[in-house]
């Protein structure tokens, strides 16, 4: 049985009566790379975002559509985006595809392997600069602390 990148491929090149060579040169991709999707049963990692970029532009369908379809045929689980705040509400963050590939290709790794991953995680936000605003609270503070 096909995956769902393989379905969403063959269904367009079917109703459009277009050749793999016609998609890449559309999206600007390799041939061999829109016949690898076409026909790999199963992708081991995720297709790079120009290459689903491409994918989309020369198949003509929507980059989340075909977003959706490759991280289903690598095994990965998308969450679907967040709706939008209701009125009077901060707005939502627009959703970030690496971020949802990020949560759910490590909902697939080992309790231990999230463990690890959880610290990495965190020794990066330990050492991530501060923003402008906080630094500027921070230098505020050490000097009215002196002056006392």
């Amino acid at each position: 049985m096909a995956n769902a990148l393989q379905q969403i491929i063959r269904q367009r090149l079917d109703r459009q009566g277009w050749s793999y060579g016609e998609v890449a040169r559309r999206g600007g991709i390799p041939r061999s790379t829109v016949h690898h999707l076409a026909t790999a049963e199963r992708l081991v990692r995720m297709p790079q975002p120009a290459t689903l970029e491409g994918l989309s532009r020369g198949l003509e369908l929507p980059l989340d559509s075909v977003r959706r379809a490759a991280a289903e045929a690598c095994g990965i689980h998308l969450y679907p985006p967040a709706e939008a705040a209701p009125e009077g509400k901060e707005p939502v963050a627009p959703p970030d595809p690496e971020v949802d590939l990020l949560i759910a290709s490590v909902q697939r790794l080992s309790a231990d392997d999230r463990r690890h991953v959880t610290a990495l995680v965190e020794s990066l936000l330990e050492r991530a600069p501060k923003n402008d605003s906080e630094e500027h609270s921070a230098d505020r503070s050490e000097e009215h602390s002196k002056e006392s």
